[in-house]
């Protein structure tokens, strides 16, 4: 009767991996339209994780949803964390939070995706970066960045910087700069030496006189730290 049970789980497993939504295209393609949390499965029925999906995009309605990937809202959350918790995820879906480097590659490995960032200052100014391509390698190479092109956005490309480089934390330095870049701008990103773009620093609600906030350098500089940035990724249109 055991045996029966769990062989009954198994093939209930199995028969769900080609149905589970891999992303939030899939939610929206399963009938679920609303801005929201849903649970994905980048790997599996034994891969879920709850994620924000952006299903009404005001900008470009293409068929393609977004999966938001990191999103900082206003500071309730500490960025300022190590390498374990940037690769397995931290925070709340339905607030600010990272989805988590394995997650990220794990996705990133199903479908060609590209990337947008929507970004807002506190004057209420509110631009995007978009870029063609995103995806992030395995932990044995350091969750290496691949990004595609800077295709458009008055944001400006502040991340093109970071492309090929491997995530640092606090904890685990592997960026170009002589010293920790994490421990500089008090973040943890793919620095290069050290960067453009700082997405995961200290929330600092404006001013940031000594160079340290959640920025984005061809946008405000590095010097005003932004209200808001969200990372978002969606299945490249074939």
């Amino acid at each position: 009767m055991m045996l029966r049970v769990v062989l009954a789980a198994l093939l209930t497993a199995a028969a769900y991996t080609g149905t589970l939504p891999k992303d939030c295209s899939d939610v929206y393609k399963s009938g679920s339209g609303l801005n929201g949390v849903y649970t994905i499965y980048p790997a599996g029925p034994t891969s879920s994780v709850r994620v924000y999906c952006d299903m009404n995009d005001v900008i470009d309605a293409s068929a393609e949803k977004w999966t938001v990937i990191q999103r900082r809202l206003d500071g309730t959350v500490n960025f300022f964390m190590k390498w374990d918790h940037y690769k397995n995820g931290f925070g709340s879906a339905a607030g600010e939070y990272w989805l988590g480097l394995e997650t990220m590659h794990l996705l990133t490995q199903v479908k060609n995706y590209e990337l947008r960032v929507d970004m807002e200052d506190f004057d209420g100014q509110k631009v995007f970066a978009h870029y063609a391509a995103f995806s992030v390698g395995p932990e044995s190479e350091g969750y290496k960045l691949n990004l595609g092109t800077f295709v458009k956005g008055a944001a400006g490309d502040s991340l093109s910087l970071h492309n090929g480089q491997k995530f640092t934390t606090t904890d685990k330095d592997q960026d170009t700069h002589p010293s920790n870049c994490a421990r500089l701008a008090y973040g943890a990103f793919w620095y290069a030496a050290c960067f453009g773009a700082n997405p995961n620093g200290i929330y600092t609600w404006g001013p940031s006189p000594q160079a340290a906030g959640v920025q984005w350098n061809t946008f405000r500089g590095l010097e005003q730290s932004l209200k808001t940035i969200t990372m978002k990724i969606r299945p490249v249109a074939t």
